[in-house]
């Protein structure tokens, strides 16, 4: 289907990008791109452009992070993954309105973190809802929403299945959206939920927790900020698990100043550590 809507897409992080590339690789690209400042990076602090910044220029799409630059003749504001707030003005510019890819099905998981926390949750059932933005976090009526049954998907992985959901979900009711077919419907909001933006002393970890919840805050926290424990007096963080017969199996880790490993590998020859840790070696 070939792209007939003139809009403007306003992203910045990894999911953003994601959904960003099904619709460029669907002949469905914006025509502009909006998106926060480059950031300094890495250890040499070089200026460094989102990800949405850097798929946009693969894609020969003009990009911005200047709102005074966007015309009043674009039909459709589409908002993924931004990270910042959008003034009132903005969202009452385009003709059709602002519309938001969310990674949850709304109103549960509102907020900077829905996909760490439906993770953190233990449920089986998320999905993507695409709301008509007004004037509170993730409150405006729904447009579309689709379900996603998932079980056991560490972050990155979860984040690709939903962001390709929901350039997909863009892709089939954008038509339909800007012709006024979709009435949207108001989100009942007795059963909201709010997350909280995740900081890095959420990954530290209890190695006396239950395995599941130990596995949830791994699958949650990885790659970002990190499920971790510190034996010797180093953060050791854990970047694979596994549940057998109710016992966590730490698979690999990745220590303080050091590459990531298997367990058993950390483990040689230590003997202090492999009274504390090795129980959490996989068993042959």
């Amino acid at each position: 289907m070939k792209n007939s809507v003139n809009f403007v897409f306003f992203g910045t992080g990894d999911f953003a990008a994601k959904v960003l590339e099904v619709l460029c690789q669907n002949n469905f690209a914006p025509e502009l791109v909006v998106t926060t400042p480059d950031k300094p990076k890495g250890r040499k602090m070089e200026l460094t452009p989102s990800p949405v910044k850097q798929l946009a220029e693969k894609n020969n799409i003009k990009t911005t992070t200047d709102y005074s630059l966007l015309a009043t003749d674009y039909s459709l504001f589409i908002v993924a993954d931004f990270g910042r707030i959008i003034p009132k003005e903005i969202l009452e510019m385009p003709k059709h309105g602002m519309i938001n890819v969310h990674p949850s099905l709304l109103p549960k998981f509102r907020g900077s973190s829905p996909i760490q926390s439906f993770i953190l949750s233990g449920e089986e059932e998320t999905g993507v809802t695409i709301i008509k933005i007004d004037e509170e976090v993730d409150h405006g009526p729904v447009v579309a929403q689709q379900q996603l049954r998932v079980k056991n998907l560490y972050h990155k992985e979860l984040e690709e299945q939903l962001a390709k959901l929901g350039g997909e979900m863009l892709i089939k009711i954008i038509p339909d959206w800007v012709v006024g077919k979709i009435k949207p419907r108001e989100q009942n909001h007795s059963q909201a939920t709010f997350t909280k933006k995740i900081n890095k002393e959420d990954g530290l970890i209890n190695l006396d927790e239950p395995a599941e919840v130990i596995a949830r805050k791994v699958r949650a926290f990885t790659p970002w900020p990190g499920a971790y424990f510190f034996a010797g007096g180093k953060r050791i963080i854990i970047t694979e698990v596994e549940i057998k017969d109710s016992r966590l199996i730490i698979k690999r880790v990745k220590p303080e100043g050091k590459n990531e490993m298997p367990l058993k590998d950390f483990l040689r020859g230590n003997r202090e550590l492999n009274e504390s840790i090795g129980k959490y070696l996989e068993m042959v």
